[in-house]
């Protein structure tokens, strides 16, 4: 077969999506579009490096318009549960958190790997930076292809078909062994 592109809706690949592979990608792709979403300007910065590396807890206060956003990036169990213990006792200035299993982020391997590579990681994580500086289309609300879907099919971003389709719902189980 001859190699071809994907099709629409996903031909098209910003490299907010990209560097989801590091932890605080996904972070740092949230706040480029809700810096757009809140503002109308574009993020005048080319990266957040608070939130970049492998450090396990990162922490940044961005002021977006009139807005002062707290923002944490928590990679490994172990960040996470601190987090989320400060959290739960009353921490409030934190709006946004992201947390990856994986310590620094899926580029680490799956799971949470013993005897990782730290000088591999960290080589990762510097080939998703450089992609993202290089390419075109840096944020996630320029893409043209989830644009038209929304335009066409799912309508505004948090609207009931987008929610009821792009969101999961949980509710409470009861857990049977067998």
């Amino acid at each position: 077969m001859t190699p071809d592109t994907a099709d629409t809706p996903f031909g098209e690949r910003t490299t907010a999506g990209k560097i989801f592979g590091a932890s605080g990608g996904v972070m740092e792709a949230a706040i480029r579009s809700a810096y757009f979403l809140l503002t109308g300007q574009e993020y005048p910065e080319e990266k957040i490096p608070a939130i970049r590396g492998i450090k396990g807890h990162k922490e940044v206060k961005l002021k977006i318009g009139d807005l002062e956003v707290g923002a944490a990036v928590v990679s490994g169990l172990g960040n996470a549960r601190k987090l989320l213990d400060e959290v739960r006792a009353g921490r409030k200035d934190i709006h946004f958190i992201e947390v990856m299993t994986c310590p620094g982020g899926c580029v680490a391997g799956g799971g949470q790997p013993i005897g990782t590579d730290t000088e591999a990681i960290k080589a990762r994580l510097q080939a998703l930076y450089t992609i993202d500086r290089d390419e075109r289309v840096r944020v996630s609300h320029r893409n043209e292809s989830v644009a038209r879907l929304y335009k066409e099919f799912l309508g505004e971003p948090l609207g009931e078909v987008s929610h009821h389709l792009l969101h999961t719902h949980y509710k409470k189980r009861e857990v049977t062994v067998k």
